[in-house]
């Protein structure tokens, strides 16, 4: 089969089994890979309404078949299971070099269920298996264990881990790969470390055949051809230049990253955003080298080399965009050194950067508004823009010591424990939203509440286009399901979300033909996007979950706060969106069960129809 290894590897962590299963052309053709092949693996082997910590959770990294294919912009995999945060569905991707090395190690997927009494990892090299004592492993940080499995395995070996934030299930932390790379929303990295899992290692030399060879590097030259002197030029040597934070700067003056935990927008509330204080452009001096993930065209990573006398700062990766804006503008902290060192922890002891500077920025609001008190921030004079406050309390909640034990919990979590606080909260279902403002691009209101996975700005369809005043809410739906199918496809395929800007339009459906062989026609690649969909869905759907079961704060739908700024006057209706959005998907806007007519169109779903149509 081109594109695919062909076996996936199933892992009983309790009775310590490991199962090589085949994958088939059927289920490679109707859920390509990525989150679309494990939502129908999850929905298939693990029971409705398992404990999201119990043995019969099951967590998957699942590869694409871009993955160790030579396409460009085809390197990321994708890590599955049930959130600790929504206890519905969860996917979340990563770059770097996992994913690609998983492949040439020999499987498509693996996936993992049952406890271990103590800590194991999981080797695999070359199609065999074997699982290792991680006793001596368990609480080590991300670079330490990295060249400590080299030091094992050898140089070539490629690890997907948790740090010690997985280890103490919090519901914030990240898989890591890479040292820098991670799967950090919706808490897989918790569901990991329940089972006592430090790592899935892994090394080969496995070669991915192709259906199209010459087809294959022709769609490369043609992208690359648009990187240097087409419609994608411009954004390729930006981005290729300061990586995702090219426009951080043009993001706080418009109103889309967020500033003074959401309440505030734009440059009246957070000046410094003239000055470029924390974006790749302002820190560029620190670069030492670029980063490209597996087969990038672009490298929109680097390694800095930042003087710094608190922390080692020789070898850091460059903040995203995300990461900049979570412990920059959402906390008006003009500091850049700040926030690398922010970043460095949250890197090392794996937690997913959004959510962390996210729960800082509630405590930040908290503090400030009399709700918190400095005692019961241990004594953290936690002031709006104080950066030696910000290092010391996310450096708490990276080693889970003092009030970091409650907010290593996420935002929503610890104002539960806490008891206070519920006004400032800024969260879709519980987690934490992206630095991309709803109130600025309307649809992304109805992705952050309703996707299958809540806050995620790289799933749905309208996304981060600029709405205002005059929004046309009458062709949403139609807009708004045609992104979902791009973005469905795309991640599935695991082709990164930035090659969007720098690739020809259509060229991604082009791509799986190429490899797969899989002769897609226009109406079929809808239906792959809407199948995969659906797959996702279905899994919340069997958990109990309908419309009422998903949340989105105020302060992402309504103009106030902030009072001034580029956003003073937006208002989104995002439940007229998401009734739009339902309608044109055949879905029942209080159930949001598919019609059994619209399963049946697309096919492949047969186990849903019998699950909701009994």
């Amino acid at each position: 089969m081109f594109g695919y290894a062909g076996k996936m590897l199933f892992v009983n962590l309790t009775n310590k089994t490991l199962e090589d299963r085949i994958l088939d052309e059927e289920t490679a053709r109707n859920f390509i890979g990525g989150p679309g092949l494990g939502a129908k693996i999850l929905y298939e082997n693990m029971p409705a309404h398992a404990d999201v910590f119990g043995p019969e959770s099951m967590v998957g990294f699942v590869t694409s078949p871009f993955n160790n294919a030579n396409v460009f912009f085809g390197g990321r995999y994708t890590v599955v299971s049930k959130s600790p945060v929504t206890g519905g569905w969860n996917d979340a991707n990563s770059g770097g070099y996992f994913g690609p090395a998983l492949k040439k190690a020999g499987y498509d997927a693996v996936f993992i269920n049952g406890i271990s009494e103590t800590p194991v990892y999981l080797y695999i090299e070359d199609g065999k298996a074997q699982l290792y004592d991680a006793s001596a492993l368990w609480g080590m940080t991300s670079k330490a264990l990295e060249a400590k499995f080299r030091e094992i395995h050898g140089e070539k070996v490629q690890a997907a881990f948790i740090g010690p934030g997985g280890e103490r299930m919090s519901p914030i932390a990240a898989v890591m790969n890479n040292e820098h790379r991670a799967a950090g929303r919706g808490g897989s990295g918790a569901v990991i470390g329940s089972k006592k899992l430090k790592a899935i290692v892994v090394k080969g030399e496995a070669r991915t055949e192709v259906a199209d060879r010459e087809g294959l590097l022709q769609l490369n030259r043609e992208l690359a051809a648009n990187m240097k002197d087409g419609p994608g030029a411009g954004f390729s040597r930006a981005f290729g230049a300061y990586g995702t934070g090219a426009g951080f700067t043009n993001s706080t003056l418009s109103g889309d990253a967020g500033v003074k935990n959401w309440s505030g927008s734009g440059v009246a509330d957070y000046p410094e955003a003239m000055s470029t204080p924390v974006g790749s452009v302002g820190i560029d001096k620190f670069k030492k080298k670029k980063y490209n993930c597996s087969n990038c065209p672009l490298g929109c990573g680097a390694i800095m080399d930042i003087p710094n006398d608190k922390m080692d700062l020789s070898d850091t990766p460059r903040p995203e965009y995300e990461t900049q804006g979570a412990f920059g503008s959402l906390l008006l902290n003009s500091d850049p050194i700040s926030v690398s060192q922010c970043n460095e922890l949250c890197n090392e002891y794996g937690l997913d950067t959004i959510s962390t500077g996210s729960t800082i920025a509630w405590a930040m609001e908290c503090y400030n508004e009399g709700v918190l008190s400095r005692e019961e921030l241990d004594g953290i004079d936690l002031t709006w823009g104080n950066s030696d406050a910000i290092v010391a309390l996310c450096e708490k909640i990276c080693k889970g010591e003092g009030i970091g034990a409650t907010l290593c919990q996420g935002s929503r979590e610890a104002c539960r424990r806490l008891g206070k606080g519920e006004e400032f909260l800024v969260v879709a279902s519980g987690i934490e939203e992206p630095q991309h403002d709803s109130r600025l691009a309307y649809g992304l209101s109805r992705t952050y509440k309703y996707d299958p996975t809540p806050g995620r700005h790289v799933k749905g369809g309208i996304g981060m286009r600029p709405s205002g005043p005059d929004f046309d809410y009458a062709t949403s739906g139609e807009a708004d399901k045609a992104g979902v199918i791009l973005s469905e496809i795309r991640n599935s395929a695991g082709y990164c979300l930035l090659g969007g800007g720098a690739s020809p339009q259509g060229i991604i459906p082009r791509y799986l033909i190429a490899v797969t062989g899989f002769q897609y026609t226009p109406e079929e690649i809808d239906d792959l996007g809407v199948r995969i969909f659906y797959m996702r869905h279905a899994f919340n759907l069997r958990e109990g979950m309908s419309r009422k079961s998903f949340t989105l704060s105020k302060r992402f739908t309504e103009a106030a706060p902030p009072f001034t700024g580029p956003l003073k006057d937006s208002k989104v209706d995002v439940e007229r969106l998401a009734d739009n959005f339902f309608e044109i998907m055949h879905m029942d806007k209080e159930t949001l069960v598919p019609s059994k007519e619209a399963l049946e169109a697309v096919g492949g779903l047969d186990l849903v129809i019998a699950d909701l149509y009994r």
